[in-house]
């Protein structure tokens, strides 16, 4: 899957939630979006780095302690 079709997934994903809301206020959209795709990010990350946190926080380009932390926000560890 290419940039751009990740890119019109969560384009297409959002203007179904805002269609879903209706006349109610949208709130938190960044914050609940991120948390949306980090989960199955750090998933995939993860088994390609066949569990090594270091070397997934290197494929990702943050510190290990960072991708620790999120780790355990997601119930991942």
């Amino acid at each position: 899957m290419s940039k751009d079709n990740i890119q019109d997934v969560v384009r297409k994903s959002l203007e179904k939630y805002f269609r879903d809301l209706g006349e109610l206020e949208p709130s938190n959209v960044y914050e609940m979006v991120i948390f949306t795709v980090e989960k199955p990010i750090l998933e995939a990350v993860m088994d390609r780095a066949e569990g090594n946190q270091s070397h997934a926080a290197e494929m990702l380009g943050i510190n290990r302690n960072t991708l620790r932390k999120k780790l355990q926000q997601h119930d991942l560890i």
